[in-house]
């Protein structure tokens, strides 16, 4: 059986990675894979028709070696404590790789969004950040949108935490919140954004056959939230061929290119882009299995396994979601010749503008969006740029085994422990 559970996997994938981290000592690969803190708290919220639900929420902190921790708050059905474990480590080595002052954390709340009300929503959220106490704030842990959360569900975190610190500047103790609360023009695209900007520097870089830019290059977005729907939107106008993209319930494909106004008038009219005017429907696995160049899963973890991996024809796959690709389906792509971009490169644009709000609250600032967009540029061309100088550096050690790769995520993972354990001992063991 293929092993699926996320922990495991983020710890597995550290193991691969830290291996070739000279002088790592033993007990510093035991620190680095265990979180700081796991906050689990049940709550009673008062539902709308007068009944009482208790709910399961919770927030890991993985790191504050570099900073105060960083991730977002995700409301889903299947949000679990190894989830939310796996999504904090994979925040330390992503702030790690893209230089920014933060450590990991991630926080969840066991719920279906999509049954509950506004006023529900806001009275479950507001007693999560009063269980959650001094454990967040804007130089403790800072939370963000995730999952199912949004600029809204940031407003009442922030509000709720303002009620309890009043005199203070709070704004930092979240972002992505509304621009009148201080939130970051740039910072809703940022995520989408920064996936384009990592596979355009990445093409630069490498020059591969076939591949050495977007433009006119089929592209497949699996997950047309967000995320999803920008980047389709951004690899359009920067020339690419957007082909298929999806959502929770199926996709739609255009070999021409698909007419992204068109698919999203309808999605806003009819909750999913299935059924858009002149398109063929599919399924997601069918979406994922069809020929194109680029294939970005922007949706949930997972949707490349074992059991498609050998399926998948893009020449590269872009990961705009956390882990949607096993370690198993890893392996099959990277024999295939089929490149991997990992999620702590492609998606780290979100925490990078999310960096750029909570700098802009600590100093009373707003800066301009060419300003934000400027600088986002400049911080995913150096990560790049740094991951694949280790990619190319590790296989040159590597090529004396004729049967050994390293992969672009070990690569990444390689600069983000390199930085981390570099920073601790600089600060020394304490005490």
């Amino acid at each position: 059986m293929e092993e699926l559970d996320p922990l495991n996997i983020v710890r597995d994938r550290f193991d691969e990675a830290a291996s070739f981290v000279p002088g790592l000592k033993r007990g510093l690969v035991d620190f680095f894979k265990a979180p700081k803190r796991i906050i689990s708290c049940c709550f009673p919220v008062e539902m709308d028709d007068g009944s009482v639900q208790t709910f399961q929420g919770y927030r890991v902190l993985h790191s504050n070696i570099l900073g105060p921790g960083k991730g977002g708050v995700r409301y889903h059905p299947n949000v679990t404590r190894h989830e939310v474990m796996s999504l904090a480590a994979l925040m330390t080595w992503k702030c790690a790789l893209v230089n920014l002052p933060f450590g990991g954390a991630k926080g969840g709340i066991t719920c279906n969004p999509k049954e509950l009300s506004e006023g529900e929503l806001r009275r479950i959220t507001r007693r999560y950040v009063v269980e959650l106490g001094d454990d967040i704030g804007p130089h403790t842990d800072i939370p963000a949108p995730d999952l199912y959360t949004d600029e809204q569900t940031m407003a009442w975190i922030f509000d709720t935490y303002q009620v309890f610190h009043p005199g203070e500047n709070n704004r930092a103790v979240v972002t992505g919140k509304p621009i009148e609360l201080g939130g970051s023009l740039g910072r809703l695209e940022a995520t989408g954004r920064g996936t384009v900007l990592v596979v355009q520097r990445f093409l630069d870089r490498m020059k591969i056959v076939d591949l050495k830019s977007v433009v006119g290059k089929r592209v497949i977005v699996q997950g047309f939230g967000n995320v999803g729907g920008i980047a389709a939107q951004l690899f359009h106008e920067a020339g690419a061929c957007v082909i298929g993209v999806s959502d929770s319930i199926g996709g739609v494909v255009q070999e021409e290119g698909l007419d992204l106004a068109a698919v999203n008038l309808h999605k806003e009219a009819e909750d999913t882009v299935v059924g858009t005017p002149d398109t063929l429907t599919v399924s997601n696995e069918d979406l994922l299995a069809m020929e194109c160049d680029i294939l970005v899963p922007a949706a949930l973890g997972e949707v490349v396994n074992a059991n498609n991996a050998e399926l998948i024809k893009a020449k590269l796959v872009v990961e705009a979601a956390n882990e949607p690709v096993t370690p198993e389906a890893d392996a099959i792509l990277n024999a295939r010749g089929i490149y991997v971009l990992p999620d702590i490169l492609v998606n780290a644009g979100g925490v990078s503008v999310s960096y750029f709000e909570w700098s802009q609250n600590l100093a009373n600032e707003h800066w301009g969006a060419e300003r934000v967009n400027r600088q986002l540029e400049e911080l995913m061309f150096d990560a790049v740029d740094r991951v694949v100088d280790q990619w190319i550096k590790l296989n040159e050690v590597a090529s004396e085994d004729p049967d050994r790769t390293i992969s672009i995520r070990t690569a990444a993972l390689v600069s983000a422990i390199e930085r981390v354990a570099r920073v601790t001992l600089q600060r020394g063991i304490w005490p």
